[in-house]
């Protein structure tokens, strides 16, 4: 009895000492300044965007019919009601999703996040909740955590792993899912139509599942929400969560898709007091530079989750390109990648991706960490600066072997960046300053040159 006593008194000490420790490691937990716990967020500049869910078996497509627009959207726009479209997710059986090539693929991109679609517009969870039975291990055959399988694979590669969770749910009794007993597209159209049960399906089912994202897969680097246009989502509702979900976590990032300030496409906010740590521009990158945080999302082709109908991809000098001037107006860009329902990505993407990560590996340098350019737009390309030098990102080199640079820069010394060791001849006059370079650019799509400033 007497070692019975004792070990049960272990236990109980054992048990104790537990308990302390968690509550002392979330009291050691520093709340950094907004400066600080930006700053991994404002010098990444290049994350990968995934959409996928159940969705991604359908592939935009419905008989003769294809889903204009995004093909995650495919429950709305092919007009399935709530039953119609549950068999979907109990088909969602990806088995050829791996975590781990998926990380490496951003890696070797040079994207620095993630942030994966947890729950889009369908209702359909991603991940093991305790909150709805409507997700990846009680409703489909996979009965694989995914959010959990790519967190994990996050931070063995060193990625920061983020995760987006939609707050429409087309499937949910007490959200959407009300219009879709039997898809009255008109009623459904019409913002001014409201569920009435909506407080608390955002109390009881959107806030704990929210929660479970925070408290289950370690340090979430962004909360990503989008759906915030919709009439039953109210400001109070937006900067309630934002609070909720900073006392959770108090140094993760949150778009300003969690309140509604946010002017539409353009995605900056409208003046007022709205929540939100920074602005989402979908599909277009601003005329100029913003004078706070901000990110561009954008599609491959034309389409967030998998449509193979459509084949309107962006080359991948396109989107070097635009990297390279969202980085230059201060910006960040959130690439998208749509996988199909085994859990592939598409072969055009890979293509891209792979392109893109030959560049950034060379040019690494002028991107991460890089600031908005101090200068006009240059007719040739654009300029990134970061601490004492100017990076010129050439997209059309000059014919003439002459790049003009902008009259005010000062330059101690001017080299390729990817051939440091080779000084370019430049010559400052009244109107530029002129480089002697190269007539062919030795690096496509963009050669980058470096110009050391005088101090």
């Amino acid at each position: 009895m007497k070692i019975v006593r004792r070990l049960l008194v272990l236990v109980l000490v054992t048990l104790l000492n537990v308990n302390t420790g968690v509550a002392q490691s979330k009291s050691k937990v520093k709340k950094l300044s907004d400066d600080e716990r930006m700053a991994w967020w404002r010098d990444a500049k290049f994350g990968m965007f995934i959409h996928w869910g159940a969705y991604s078996i359908i592939g935009g497509e419905r008989g003769t019919k294809i889903a204009g627009g995004g093909a995650e959207w495919a429950m709305d726009k092919l007009d399935y009601t709530v039953k119609d479209y549950e068999q979907f997710p109990k088909m969602f059986n990806p088995t050829l999703f791996d975590a781990d090539a998926w990380v490496k693929m951003a890696k070797d991109a040079g994207m620095k996040y993630i942030v994966i679609t947890s729950k889009h517009h369908e209702g359909f969870s991603l991940w093991d909740s305790k909150v709805s039975n409507y997700d990846v291990m009680d409703t489909s055959p996979f009965k694989r955590d995914v959010i959990k399988e790519l967190s994990v694979a996050c931070k063995k590669a060193g990625i920061v792993f983020c995760v987006y969770y939609s707050i429409v749910d087309w499937h949910h009794p007490q959200a959407q899912g009300n219009l879709y007993p039997n898809y009255n597209i008109a009623q459904h159209d019409d913002p001014s139509v409201v569920n009435p049960e909506f407080p608390q399906y955002f109390k009881n089912y959107m806030k704990p599942q929210v929660k479970e994202l925070l408290t289950n897969y370690g340090d979430i680097g962004v909360v990503w929400f989008d759906g915030d246009w919709i009439s039953d989502y109210t400001t109070e509702m937006g900067k309630e969560l934002y609070n909720f979900i900073r006392e959770i976590q108090p140094n993760t990032i949150v778009n300003n898709r969690v309140d509604k300030g946010r002017k539409g496409m353009e995605g900056m906010n409208a003046e007022g007091n709205f929540a939100g740590d920074f602005g989402t521009p979908e599909q277009e990158i601003p005329d100029t530079g913003i004078a706070t945080d901000w990110e561009a999302c954008m599609t491959m082709n034309g389409t967030w989750g998998y449509k193979p109908s459509d084949t309107n991809w962006k080359s991948s000098e396109d989107l070097i390109e635009k990297l390279v001037d969202i980085v230059s107006k201060g910006g960040n860009f959130l690439l998208n990648i749509g996988p199909d329902g085994f859990g592939r990505f598409p072969a055009e993407s890979i293509r891209r991706l792979e392109a893109m990560g030959q560049w950034t590996k060379k040019n690494a340098e002028a991107i991460y960490g890089a600031k908005a350019s101090p200068y006009e737009k240059p007719k040739w390309g654009r300029y990134t600066k970061k601490d004492n030098v100017i990076y010129a990102h050439v997209f059309d080199w000059p014919k003439d072997g002459l790049l003009k640079l902008n009259k005010d820069i000062k330059f101690k010394k001017v080299t390729l960046l990817t051939n440091p060791g080779v000084e370019l001849k430049a010559l400052k006059t009244s109107s530029e300053v002129l480089v002697d370079v190269p007539m062919i650019a030795p690096d496509a799509p963009v050669t980058v040159v470096k110009i050391e400033l005088a101090k």
